[in-house]
C-alpha cells in the first residue's frame, strides 16, 4: 500500500473535495441575484484535477454535473488548458462548444499552488435571461440556435486576474436584466476561488504530488465500483424506446431509441433508430445526452461508490449525427430537457428488462418552464423564469412520489409568496393535482397545478 491508497487519506481528501464542491455551492446561492439560483437552485458546482477530470461535486443538478468534464473537453480544443493562466476564468454557454443550452454559462478556474496547476473549480448557472426571440431564452419559435440568445464561445472573462470589462459589457448589452445577469455571473467567479482557496489549503497540507496521487486514486476506485455493479447484471442486448410529442412547429411526435449492451463490466448505449433532429427547440446534444445516459446508468445500476468522471469509464454512448439527441449545429436547443428527459426514461425502461422489480414506473419525464417578460412604465425590466415539476411512477414497495422533482434535473420550488413580493405577478393556485397518480396497488405520484 502507498501514500496514495491509504484507505484512511483517501476518505479524507475525498471528503475534503466534495466539501471544497459544497462551500463553493453555498457561495453562489448566498451571493447570487436571481430567484432561478437562489429559490429554484438551478446551478451546479464541482472540483477537477489539473487534467480536466472531474473529481468531486456539491448535490446540485446531474445533468449539469455529468457533462461538465464532457464541456471541458471541448473548450480545451478551442483553448488548451496548458495555456491558462493563474487567475485565468475560461466561460462559455455555446451548445456547440460543450454546453448543453444558451441559459447555462459554465466558468472555469485553473488552480495553481507553487507555480503549477493542480486543480481546475468549475461553476455553472442558468441566468434567468439570455436575450434572444423570447424572455429567459425559451423562444418556441425557434428554428436556429441564432435566435435563442447570445452565443459566447470559450473565453476568457477574467485574464490574469483582470475582468475583461469590454467583454461583459458586450454579453449584459444583449440580455433583458443585466443587474441580474452581472450579480449571477460574478457570484459564479467568486465561488471559483472559494474552491481555489480549498484546494491550495490541500497542496500545503498534503504536498501536489500526493493530492494529484489521490486524486487518481479516488477516480480508479468509482471506475471499480461501477464495474463491479456492471458486471452483477446479465450479459445481453435490451432495446426500449420513448417518445415526445413534438416540437409545435411540425406535425408528429419523435421516437427516442437506445439499444443497451452489457458485457462483462461494460456498458454500451447506441442510439440508432431515434427520428431526426426536430426543427423546434426541443433538440438534445450529445452532450445533455451522455449526461442523461450516466444518470440513468448510475441509478439504475445502485453505484455505492462516489460519484465522478471515473463512473463514466465503463459507459459508451453512441448516436448518429443529426437526431434528436444528437443535434447538429445550428439546431435549436433551448429546451434540450425534453429530449434529455425521455433519454432517461427509454433507458430505464431498458434497464428494467435487465432487473425487473428495480426500476419504478416512469416519472413525468418533462420540464415545465415558463418565462414572463415584465415591462415597467418606468422603462425597467424584469424576466420571471420557473420550473415546475410532477408526479413519480410507483415501484413495488410504495406509491410514488408526489409533486417532486426528477433527479436528473433536482430543481426545487420557488415559494409563490416570494415571487408576488419580486414581480407584479399574482398566483391564484397552486397545489397538488387530485387523481392525477391513477389509482392502482401502487399508484404512481401526484401532479402539480399552479
Amino acid at each position: 500500500m502507498t501514500a496514495a491508497t491509504d484507505p484512511v487519506l483517501l476518505e479524507i481528501v475525498a471528503h475534503a473535495l466534495v466539501a471544497a464542491a459544497e462551500d463553493m455551492s453555498v457561495t453562489v446561492w448566498r451571493t447570487s441575484r436571481s430567484t432561478t439560483v437562489r429559490e429554484l437552485l438551478d446551478y451546479s458546482t464541482a472540483v477537477f484535477d489539473a487534467e480536466g477530470r472531474n473529481l468531486a461535486q456539491a448535490a446540485r443538478i446531474p445533468v449539469h454535473l455529468n457533462s461538465m468534464e464532457l464541456c471541458l473537453r471541448e473548450v480545451e480544443r478551442l483553448l488548451p488548458i496548458g495555456t491558462w493562466d493563474e487567475g485565468d476564468v475560461i466561460v462559455t454557454n455555446d451548445p456547440y462548444s460543450g454546453g448543453q443550452h444558451l441559459p447555462d454559462v459554465i466558468a472555469f478556474k485553473p488552480v495553481f499552488a507553487g507555480g503549477r496547476r493542480v486543480a481546475i473549480t468549475c461553476t455553472l448557472t442558468h441566468h434567468v435571461d439570455v436575450g434572444g426571440g423570447a424572455a429567459g431564452g425559451y423562444n418556441a419559435l425557434a428554428t436556429e440556435v441564432f435566435q435563442e440568445g447570445v452565443r459566447v464561445p470559450p473565453v476568457r472573462l477574467v485574464r490574469q486576474g483582470e475582468l475583461q470589462t469590454d467583454l461583459l459589457a458586450t454579453i449584459l448589452a444583449n440580455v433583458r436584466e443585466p443587474e441580474t445577469f452581472r450579480g449571477d455571473l460574478l457570484s459564479q467567479v467568486a465561488a471559483l476561488e472559494v474552491g481555489a482557496r480549498s484546494v491550495r489549503a490541500l497542496v500545503a497540507r498534503y504536498g501536489a504530488e500526493l493530492l494529484m496521487a489521490v486524486g487518481r486514486e479516488i477516480l480508479d476506485g468509482s471506475e471499480r465500483a461501477m464495474r463491479a455493479a456492471i458486471s452483477a447484471l446479465p450479459d445481453g442486448n435490451y432495446e426500449a424506446e420513448d417518445l415526445v410529442d413534438g416540437d409545435g412547429l411540425e406535425e408528429g411526435g419523435k421516437r427516442i431509441a437506445v439499444r443497451l449492451t452489457i458485457e462483462g463490466d461494460r456498458m454500451g448505449f447506441d442510439f440508432t433508430g431515434t427520428s431526426p433532429q426536430a426543427l423546434g427547440p426541443i433538440n438534445a446534444t450529445m452532450a445533455t445526452t451522455r449526461s442523461a445516459v450516466y444518470y440513468a446508468a448510475i441509478a439504475a445500476v445502485g453505484l455505492t461508490g462516489t460519484a465522478n468522471a471515473g463512473c463514466y469509464r465503463p459507459l459508451d454512448v453512441t448516436a448518429p449525427d443529426g437526431t434528436l439527441v444528437s443535434a447538429r449545429f445550428p439546431a435549436p436547443v433551448a429546451m434540450r430537457m425534453v429530449a434529455g428527459h425521455r433519454t432517461v426514461t427509454a433507458v430505464l425502461k431498458a434497464f428494467a428488462a435487465v432487473a425487473p422489480g428495480r426500476i419504478p414506473a416512469c416519472y413525468y419525464a418533462m420540464t415545465f418552464n415558463h418565462a414572463v417578460d415584465i415591462r415597467h412604465g418606468d422603462g425597467r425590466r424584469q424576466v420571471y423564469f420557473d420550473s415546475e415539476v410532477g408526479g413519480w411512477g410507483a415501484h413495488p414497495e410504495a406509491d410514488g412520489a408526489s409533486a417532486l422533482a426528477a433527479g436528473f434535473s433536482n430543481g426545487q420550488n420557488t415559494p409563490v409568496e416570494l415571487i408576488a413580493a419580486i414581480y407584479p405577478l399574482i398566483f391564484t393556485r397552486y397545489g397538488l393535482r387530485p387523481g392525477s397518480g391513477v389509482a392502482g396497488r401502487r399508484r404512481g405520484g401526484l401532479g402539480l397545478v399552479r
